[in-house]
C-alpha cells in the first residue's frame, strides 16, 4: 500500500447563490491523497462539503478550479476513463423503486458494461440476505434492505476505488456491522464518508476532518484523537475526601478543569504533561485507587471542530 490512487489539488467549488451577488465556496482548496488499498473516511456535519467532494471525484460534478486523479488519470482531461475506476453508493438514490432487485443489478451492469452472471448474482444477494426478495419491487424494501442493495450494486460494479457517501445512515445496529464486516474484507481502495463515529472506528486506516469545505486535518485515529488536545485529561479515582481533594486542586495554577464524577471519580485537566509530577504530590496525601489519562475519542474532537 505505497501508491497514491486518489490525489486532489487545490481542488475547488463555488456555487452562485439564487437571487444574490454571494458566493457558497462549497469545497475549498482541498488537497489530500489516499493511498491504493486504503480504507479512508472523512468527517463533518451537514454542509461541510463531504458529498460535493465525492460527487467531484466521481467526475458528476465539475470543479470550479483545481483538478484531481484517480488512479492517475486527471478526472478533467479524461473523464470518461476516470470514470472506469470508480463506483459511486450515494446513498439509496441510485436505485430505482419501480424496478425489482434483481432488474436493479442487471440494469446497473448493463449500464455500466460490466459484465454479470444470473447465478453470481444470486449467490452474492444471499450473502446480503436478500436472495428471496429480489423479484420483489424496490418500493416494497426496507430502508436497511435498500442499502444492502444500493451496497451489492457498487461491489458488482467490479471497481478499483468505491465511493461511499453515509452508507450506514439510519440503519440498524446489525445492518450496519454487515456492512462494517462486508467492507473490511473486500481489500479495495473505499472513500467512505459518515456521521457515525463508530463506523469511521471501526472500519478506516484514516480518517479526514472537513468544515465549511476545508480539509481540517488528516491522520490515524490516535492522531486525530491527539489533535488539538495540548491538555493532559487525567481521570482520578479516590476513597475519601473526595471535596478536600477538590478544593486543594482548585487553588493549583497546573489545573485548568475539575469536574467531579459518581462514585468517587474526579476529570481534571492538566496544562501540559510536565505537571504530573505536581499532581502526584498533592495526591500523596490521600488515599486515591487509582489514575487514569484519558484520550478524546473521535466524537469528542467531531464536536470541538463543529463548535
Amino acid at each position: 500500500m505505497t501508491n497514491s490512487i486518489i490525489e486532489t489539488f487545490d481542488l475547488t467549488k463555488k456555487y452562485e447563490l439564487k437571487g444574490t451577488k454571494k458566493e457558497l465556496i462549497a469545497v475549498n482548496n482541498v488537497n489530500l491523497s489516499v493511498k491504493e488499498g486504503e480504507i479512508f473516511g472523512l468527517l463533518g456535519p451537514n454542509g461541510a462539503g463531504k458529498t460535493t467532494l465525492v460527487t467531484i471525484l466521481t467526475t458528476l460534478v465539475a470543479p470550479t478550479s483545481g483538478y484531481a486523479l484517480i488512479d492517475g488519470i486527471n478526472i478533467l482531461k479524461q473523464k470518461e476513463k476516470a470514470k472506469t475506476k470508480v463506483a459511486l453508493m450515494l446513498d439509496n438514490q441510485m436505485l430505482y423503486y419501480r424496478l425489482t432487485g434483481f432488474a436493479n443489478l442487471k440494469f446497473s451492469c448493463k449500464l455500466y458494461k460490466v459484465p454479470y452472471s444470473i447465478e453470481k448474482m444470486k449467490i452474492r444477494a444471499k450473502e446480503f440476505g436478500l436472495e428471496n426478495w429480489l423479484d420483489q419491487y424496490v418500493s416494497s424494501y426496507s430502508r436497511g434492505m435498500k442499502m444492502k442493495l444500493a451496497l451489492l450494486r457498487t461491489l458488482l460494479l467490479n471497481r478499483k476505488i468505491l465511493f461511499l457517501d453515509e452508507p450506514t445512515l439510519g440503519l440498524d445496529v446489525e445492518t450496519i456491522n454487515f456492512m462494517i464486516d462486508t467492507l473490511k474484507n473486500l481489500n479495495r481502495t473505499i472513500f467512505i464518508t459518515s456521521h457515525d463515529m463508530n463506523v469511521v472506528e471501526k472500519l478506516c486506516d484514516r480518517i479526514g476532518f472537513i468544515n465549511n469545505g476545508k480539509i481540517i486535518k488528516i491522520g490515524t485515529k490516535e492522531e486525530i484523537k491527539r489533535f488539538g488536545q495540548s491538555e493532559i485529561l487525567v481521570q482520578i479515582d479516590i476513597i475519601k475526601d473526595q471535596s478536600k481533594l477538590i478544593s486543594e486542586l482548585k487553588n493549583k495554577d497546573f489545573i485548568t478543569e475539575i469536574t467531579p464524577m459518581n462514585h468517587g471519580i474526579i476529570n481534571i485537566s492538566l496544562k501540559a504533561r510536565n505537571n504530573f509530577k505536581d499532581l502526584f504530590s498533592v495526591l500523596s496525601k490521600y488515599e486515591v485507587l487509582g489514575i487514569k489519562e484519558q484520550t478524546l475519542t473521535l466524537e469528542d474532537q467531531f464536536l470541538k471542530i463543529i463548535h
